[in-house]
């Protein structure tokens, strides 16, 4: 490989970015715009454009496909990455390297085809994820597959966790098979028509927890929301984050929370769940624990009954 680009945002596409730098010349990195954050609203570069600065790479940040098309234009590159960029590319930027465009996905392709495949595989029990590198085409992750790497998705894993752990896998897979993709070792292969599966971005009010699911059910989508948006539900008319739960015996009255040996123990429908980790409205994420010495023991109702 002679001259790449690569297209990133978030912090797990970083390790394919590296991993990128080790097989060819980077010519440059493209990463979404600077986004306001926090009370101030200040400008927060992301974590892909950070490390690329750090590593001296030039970085664009085009606002529109119209200045996306014209950056790849006349590049004369062999090969382009994407993971996690943030926006569908243009068949006509799909055109402009000799290759194509590689897109490092987290997911065993055909399921979970779309922007939280992480997340959706967790909420639907799968008990298996991986990562998928195919060439990107004019659909939603529908393009030829060339390489795949599986890995088991562990009882208590968060979607950060899995993200993480995937986020090195993905790097490992672009290292190990880019090259022999690029001299026709590896040849692409058309997804599977059957078990295709839709993952589309999460929402906040999706991560609203329903307080009728069963414990098991109920810790996966803790899990699922877990960084974001995170898992949750009203109490003393405040929403209340929930980012960790564990199997808890005691059985407390569906609805309420109460303080048992100092651990905050929630009832749900058919059982109880522990609160290991939370965020009251306003305050930052604090252990369960710390949540109980606070309240001295005082349990409360919880907004919503179990349906």
């Amino acid at each position: 490989m002679k001259r790449a680009a690569f297209l990133g945002t978030p912090s797990s596409a970083v390790p394919s970015l590296a991993a990128l730098m080790e097989l060819g010349s980077v010519e440059f990195v493209v990463t979404q715009p600077d986004r306001p954050k926090g009370r101030g609203r200040r400008l927060v570069a992301s974590p892909v454009k950070l490390a690329a600065q750090e590593w001296g790479l030039p970085v664009h940040q085009p606002h529109s496909p119209a200045e996306l098309l014209e950056l790849f234009s006349g590049r004369d590159l062999d090969i382009a990455v994407v993971v996690a960029y943030g926006r569908i590319l243009e068949p006509e930027v799909l055109t402009t390297t000799e290759s194509g465009f590689v897109n490092v996905h987290f997911s065993l392709l055909p399921r979970w085809r779309g922007a939280a495949p992480v997340e959706r595989a967790i909420l639907a029990g799968d008990q298996y994820t991986g990562v998928s590198l195919m060439l990107l085409d004019e659909g939603m992750d529908t393009g030829p597959v060339f390489a795949v790497a599986e890995t088991p998705i562990n009882e208590y894993e968060s979607a950060g966790q899995v993200t993480g752990r995937l986020a090195s896998l993905g790097a490992d897979v672009l290292r190990d098979s880019l090259d022999d993709f690029l001299h026709d070792r590896l040849q692409p292969a058309r997804q599977m028509r059957t078990g295709a599966t839709k993952a589309p971005r999460l929402t906040t009010s999706e991560a609203h927890l329903d307080l009728g699911l069963s414990p098991m059910t109920f810790a996966r989508c803790v899990r699922a929301f877990n960084p974001r948006p995170g898992a949750w539900f009203r109490a003393e008319g405040q929403r209340m984050k929930v980012f960790e739960v564990g199997p808890a015996t005691p059985r407390v009255e569906p609805g309420t929370i109460s303080i048992i040996n100092g651990r905050p123990i929630l009832g749900l429908a058919t059982g109880s769940v522990e609160l290991v980790e939370m965020q009251p409205a306003g305050k930052p994420r604090i252990s369960g624990r710390s949540w109980a010495n606070g309240r001295r023991g005082q349990g409360l109702v919880v907004d919503e009954a179990p349906a």
